[in-house]
């Protein structure tokens, strides 16, 4: 009987060195960051010049409806705190900023928060000009607040491989933070929840930046950041399943899906069409039709049963990916298509990130050009007089 405890410890004691491992899914947060800055940064880009009829103070959904729209919904966006085209400008140029730093991994704690506030500043500010994937992109951003997405891929993993120096970017940041959270809270500009959230996280990052002076302190930081950083991760995988499994358990419940014409009704619409075309092509092979609908509602409601197998992961992944890509070449959306693969990186296994990276470095490498050799002697410091040429012949002067 004395050993029954130690017996019973053991499946806690996992569970704990599960939660606590600080190496886990470290390749898989950081390729959810580069896809979702990546992807904010293509739309800001692409969309640069209708940005001011998308979201400007003279936007088709005027500020006035969108300031009851966000009273009803309870949520906040910085571009109506206040009016002028000068602050949408500074704003959405802070906005390209953002996720040109989230993409490149520069102090990763305070872009990830910065980008959280930019994607719902814009998406609240006119909710009806983006499809569905400004849904998936604000619940990724929310999650990506609290993993660790810059320990590889970032130039923070290349600043904390070099000799200890000491900090001033970063506590010159999170004060600069500060100093705005109080003028909007003191002003009443930032009110309710939302006021509370950013308090709660700009303060546990303060303790955090402190506490990293201190050994026995910052071991404690690190233990309770890797196990948000894991409960994060898992979060979104349970987000991401939801949603397929919603998806799917709906089509099955549509007459177009039943009767397997779900996509050709889909392939249909006018307005979601960007390659006439190709479309007919498809729509008119009614077993091609057929195949699609029920292959996908069969894929979506299988998704978060299969995911976690081994086995059947990869293809399911591959499958789902190559869905995304012809939504968005069949129907036109671009950013849902993309904003889901993002999400669906996540559950890539950690050898094809690496081999991916290295297969990226290889190509790079084999796409620079070559650098020609100087000669042994020249490169000795012995390059012979300034008047003769490396050949030995007189230079003309």
């Amino acid at each position: 009987m004395s050993g029954s405890p130690g017996l019973a410890d053991a499946p806690v004691r996992r569970a704990l060195d599960w939660a606590c491992d600080p190496y886990r899914w470290r390749y898989q947060a950081a390729a959810v960051r580069i896809g979702m800055a990546l992807t904010w940064l293509i739309l800001l880009l692409h969309e640069f010049p209708r940005r001011g009829r998308l979201w400007g103070p003279d936007a088709a959904w005027s500020w006035q409806l969108a300031q009851r729209q966000l009273e009803e919904s309870h949520a906040f966006s910085v571009l109506l705190w206040w009016p002028g085209e000068l602050w949408f400008e500074a704003f959405y140029a802070l906005s390209v900023a953002v996720a040109a730093a989230l993409l490149v991994g520069w102090r990763t704690r305070t872009m990830s928060f910065l980008f959280l506030i930019c994607v719902l500043s814009l998406d609240h500010r006119n909710e009806w000009v983006l499809n569905a994937g400004d849904t998936v992109f604000r619940l990724t951003a929310v999650y990506l607040v609290f993993m660790r997405p810059g320990r590889v891929w970032s130039l923070d993993a290349r600043r904390a491989g070099r000799p200890v120096r000491r900090d001033r970017t970063g506590p010159v940041l999170w004060a600069l933070c500060g100093l705005v959270l109080a003028y909007l809270t003191l002003g009443a500009i930032l009110t309710g929840g939302w006021s509370l959230v950013l308090w709660l996280y700009w303060l546990a990052h303060a303790v955090r930046a402190i506490g990293d002076r201190h050994e026995g302190t910052r071991g404690t930081l690190d233990l309770i950041g890797d196990i948000v950083h894991n409960a994060a991760v898992v979060m979104l995988m349970i987000q991401v399943c939801l949603v397929y499994a919603t998806a799917g358990w709906y089509k099955i419940q549509g007459r177009q899906w039943q009767d397997g014409s779900g996509v050709y009704w889909g392939l249909g619409l006018d307005w979601l069409t960007p390659f006439p075309s190709l479309t007919q092509l498809i729509t008119s092979h009614a077993l091609l039709v057929l195949a699609l609908s029920y292959g996908t509602v069969v894929l979506q409601v299988a998704f978060p049963f299969g995911v976690f197998n081994r086995r059947l992961k990869n293809v399911m992944l591959a499958l789902m990916f190559a869905e995304h890509i012809g939504i968005g070449v069949l129907m036109g959306l671009f950013y849902f298509s993309l904003s889901m693969i993002v999400a669906d990186l996540v559950f890539l296994p950690t050898g094809f990130l690496l081999g991916a990276a290295e297969y990226g470095r290889r190509a790079v490498r084999r796409a620079r050009p070559a650098v020609p050799r100087r000669p042994a002697g020249e490169a000795a410091g012995e390059s012979g007089p300034p008047w003769r040429d490396p050949g030995g012949v007189p230079a003309k002067t």
